[in-house]
């Protein structure tokens, strides 16, 4: 069985200016290592915040890379830099706002703040795109939060068949 494409995006000015250690990034690998049985491999960028770059590497991603999945990490506060949203919904053909909501209902019994989170998914073709926090707890509190469902969206999408260790995520899909 060939590894599974994953596009894990880091949007971090900093970051990408090699004045900042990417954590976000590494944070989505360590993630999916523990939550995915499927072989996979990461197709990585690190981009700063600015919409244009951010959705130049979504759409490269979706459409050259081939990758079902894209997990996108930081951007997504309040602050005038955070941008990654829009530039998601200037690539996405449709937006799916129910990984938004559980995630920031996961995330505010961890913290009050998460009310700040401006995180959304969409589907670009056959790829879900999903904006994750920056710091990599909230990164697994996130991906925890809204995992179970990604499989059978991407099933639905016609993209990549995702397994998860059962142990650690319990995939739904519908019985035949």
């Amino acid at each position: 069985m060939s590894e599974v494409p994953i596009g894990v995006v880091t949007v971090s000015d900093r970051a990408a200016a090699g004045v900042y250690e990417d954590k976000g990034g590494p944070g989505i690998e360590t993630a999916l290592k523990a939550i995915l049985a499927t072989p996979w491999r990461p197709v990585r960028r690190l981009v700063p915040d600015s919409r244009e770059t951010i959705a130049a590497a979504l759409r490269e991603l979706a459409d050259v890379e081939r990758c079902s999945l894209i997990l996108v990490t930081g951007g997504t506060g309040p602050g005038p830099r955070d941008v990654t949203p829009e530039a998601t919904a200037d690539v996405c053909d449709r937006i799916m706002p129910g990984f938004g909501e559980a995630m920031r209902a996961r995330s505010l019994l961890e913290v009050p703040t998460a009310i700040l989170s401006r995180q959304i998914a969409g589907l670009r073709g056959r790829s879900l795109i999903v904006n994750l926090p920056g710091r990599p707890a909230a990164i697994r509190v996130c991906l925890d939060a809204v995992f179970p469902a990604i499989p059978y969206c991407l099933d639905l999408a016609g993209g990549d068949r995702l397994e998860t260790n059962s142990e650690i995520c319990q995939t739904f899909r519908p019985k035949a």
